[in-house]
């Protein structure tokens, strides 16, 4: 059956083939409600503490402290779930998460110390639940081999990007015409709500603590970052990170500056939308280019538009290009995340696909923390810089070593082309 859904995959790879995957429903609604929250939690922790601290950079760095417990512990979170399931890592996560949202609030609003907020936010960063790794992993087990992952990474990519859109526009607006911790009491809300309905869709996670069919290594056994691509990719997330850090203080710093704050969320609103047009382009189109070159060609585009942020003089100058930015992160996620598939064995995939977001998290939480600084010295502009460096850096680092992003040698797969695998299935 499985060589059968390939062959016809490969006839018509596209949105509606992927939806009408079987079981396919039954994680991607749960999943859309429980990663909602993610896109909330960075605006909303730096709206509440510039609020009441009236420091970006402040506020910047108890975000960032949250983005790097994240970093750290998304990776073990994801090796844990391939080892014990999805449902075993994801319970625990949301309750804890939840709990430490609501005390970094009340710490915050009762005006506690520096040291306080971080402490708060530790664990508030490390139990981030790992729900769009999750769903990945729950594609890639259903999907291993066939075509189709590259239209799944895709629309994975917009199903992110969606929540990107209404995450920061929903935060801003609780926080700015609400109350300033209402933004992350929210989050709190819905991430419990949204993880205990996903954790209780069990039919459709992957198989855990078995012998992978192909590595022959039981999962968890060994890192996926133990594999150089993976680490290769782990760069470009953070490069990535950057724009999304950059542009979230960089946005909000550029709004109070011209008295016009509540614009905030509607200007990070397009840049999420530019990302989200991209990925439904990207999912649609039959390549015939490699991934790799795809990835440094569409991170060379990436760098080039944020080459321009720090130019930007107005609202619908700075909505223009954050529109283009978010147009050119799309097809460079997209393909990174698909290049796991190659490069991963089945049974580390949560894990790898952690990495990546773990990096992207790692990569926006600095980007937070030095944009917010350059803001509070020397205005939003400055801030703007972040993301042209970040991005400068990654794509030098890609080029260098994009060969260790060819596929890992498996069974008996052939492979053809460069950094481009077709799969053959041998009876």
């Amino acid at each position: 059956m499985a060589s059968t859904v390939a062959s016809d995959a490969a006839k018509r790879p596209g949105y509606g083939q992927l939806l009408r995957t079987p079981g396919a429903w039954t994680f991607l609604l749960p999943g859309f409600a429980a990663r909602q929250p993610f896109a909330m939690l960075t605006i909303s922790i730096v709206l509440l503490v510039q609020h009441t601290t009236g420091s970006y950079g402040t506020a910047g760095a108890v975000a960032a402290v949250t983005g790097v417990s994240m970093a750290l512990f998304a990776p073990q979170s994801g090796k844990l779930a391939d080892r014990f399931g999805q449902r075993a890592v994801l319970l625990p996560g949301v309750l804890v998460h939840a709990a430490s949202g609501v005390t970094l609030t009340a710490l915050a609003l009762a005006g506690a110390p520096l040291w306080a907020l971080f402490a708060a936010a530790v664990p508030t960063g490390a139990s981030v639940p790992q729900v769009g790794p999750m769903v990945r992993a729950r594609w890639a087990a259903r999907l291993d081999g066939s075509p189709l992952m590259q239209t799944a990474a895709a629309f994975e990519s917009v199903t992110d990007e969606f929540t990107f859109v209404v995450g920061p526009v929903l935060a801003t607006a609780l926080c700015t015409g609400v109350h300033p911790a209402a933004g992350l009491a929210a989050e709190a809300v819905l991430t419990l709500a949204g993880g205990l309905l996903f954790a209780a869709q069990k039919r459709t996670q992957p198989a855990h603590g078995r012998l992978s069919a192909d590595s022959g290594q039981r999962s968890g056994a060994s890192s996926a970052l133990s594999v150089p691509g993976v680490r290769v990719l782990v760069v470009a997330f953070l490069g990535i990170g950057t724009v999304f850090g950059g542009m979230q203080v960089s946005l909000t710093a550029f709004t109070e500056e011209i008295g016009n704050p509540g614009a905030n969320g509607l200007m990070y609103g397009l840049f999420a939308a530019g990302n989200m047009l991209a990925g439904v382009a990207v999912g649609a189109i039959t390549w015939k280019t490699g991934p790799r070159r795809r990835l440094v060609l569409g991170y060379a585009a990436l760098t080039a538009a944020a080459s321009l942020l720090w130019a930007a003089q107005s609202l619908p100058v700075l909505g223009a290009l954050g529109l283009v930015v978010g147009l050119c992160i799309a097809p460079a996620l997209i393909t990174g995340f698909t290049l796991v598939e190659s490069l991963v064995p089945a049974g580390s995939r949560t894990e790898a696909f952690t990495w990546l977001t773990g990096a992207v998290a790692l990569g926006q939480a600095a980007a937070v923390t030095v944009a917010g600084r350059l803001a509070d010295s020397y205005g939003s502009a400055a801030g703007f810089l972040v993301p042209l460096g970040g991005t400068a850096l990654a794509l030098a680092t890609l080029v260098a070593l994009r060969s260790r992003l060819a596929a890992r040698p498996a069974g008996r797969t052939v492979a053809r082309g460069i950094g481009h695998r077709v799969p053959v299935t041998v009876d």
